[in-house]
């Protein structure tokens, strides 16, 4: 239980007596200095009790989200935390560690898991935000791109951990303008099999980009529509924006860069018969809408 201090009793007892003359002015000067000591106020029958003020902000519905910051980064790099929060903690000290010191980190919290330690990471190229109602991952992603304060945004699992940059190769290749996607991890549409699965023919185009680490051009990513915002959950999302991508005649680039998985949590910690349907739901959309055009795919079989 976090202690409070005495200077910040005695202002909710100022506060108080100031209410009880009406003198409403000084009551609300005297809340905001108690939130300045990172507590808020909370009036009861005869009395007062706190409780520790959320270090970042809180929205209840993702459309109450309107921005992360209003400073300007080259590069971003967007975390959803759909529970794991230590997965989190992790990636983003890898992330501070490695990337250069201009890379800003948004993280996306969906729910109402307990905080406290994540909280520590805030710093000023750090933004976290959460969402009480959880929403889909596709509509989380969504969210991350159209609010990135830089032109290029890296949307990334948690469970992906960098060992060395990552950074500076995937935007020197984006800055050059040929490629709209550049990522770790990827692959062409097995035609063979019906599209019913994604082949890894290594580092190269692709029709595919995973996003373990999907290092994208935010312009071309929204031109495209961006993520469905039908994908609860994102296994088979980053298939279907690839290919959305490819559509409005996007390159997608493969290459090795300085990341290893750590458990995905994300897949084998989720209940199995919800990855299973909102996955097949993903790819039944996916064979719907793009099956057999093979006009989007790369030349490279």
């Amino acid at each position: 239980m976090t202690t409070v201090p005495e200077s910040v009793i005695e202002l909710a007892r100022a506060r108080q007596a100031a209410r009880a003359a009406k003198d409403f002015a000084l009551s609300d000067s005297l809340r905001d200095q108690i939130l300045q000591q990172g507590f808020e106020v909370l009036d009861k029958d005869g009395g007062f009790s706190f409780r520790a003020k959320n270090p970042f902000p809180v929205h209840e519905r993702i459309g109450d989200l309107r921005f992360f910051t209003d400073k300007k980064f080259p590069i971003a790099i967007g975390l959803i935390l759909d529970g794991f929060i230590e997965d989190g903690i992790t990636s983003i000290q890898a992330i501070k560690k490695f990337a250069p010191a201009n890379t800003a980190i948004l993280v996306m919290i969906c729910g109402t898991p307990e905080l406290a330690q994540i909280a520590s990471e805030l710093d000023d190229r750090t933004f976290i935000t959460q969402i009480n109602i959880t929403p889909g991952w596709g509509e989380t992603a969504n969210a991350l791109l159209k609010l990135s304060p830089a032109p290029y945004l890296v949307v990334m699992d948690p469970s992906t951990i960098f060992t060395g940059d990552a950074i500076s190769p995937a935007l020197k290749t984006l800055e050059a303008g040929e490629y709209s996607a550049v990522g770790w991890r990827g692959g062409l549409v097995n035609i063979e099999d019906g599209w019913r699965s994604v082949d890894d023919k290594g580092n190269g185009d692709v029709d595919v980009l995973f996003s373990y680490f999907m290092a994208l051009n935010v312009e071309h990513a929204l031109g495209a529509s961006g993520f469905n915002a039908r994908a609860v959950y994102y296994r088979n999302a980053d298939i279907e924006f690839s290919l959305r991508l490819r559509q409005s005649r996007g390159r997608l680039l493969q290459m090795e860069l300085p990341l290893e998985q750590a458990r995905h949590h994300g897949y084998y910690d989720t209940d199995e018969t919800y990855r299973d349907e909102q996955s097949k739901k993903t790819y039944d959309r996916i064979l719907e809408r793009f099956r057999g055009k093979t006009e989007i795919l790369v030349d490279r079989r």
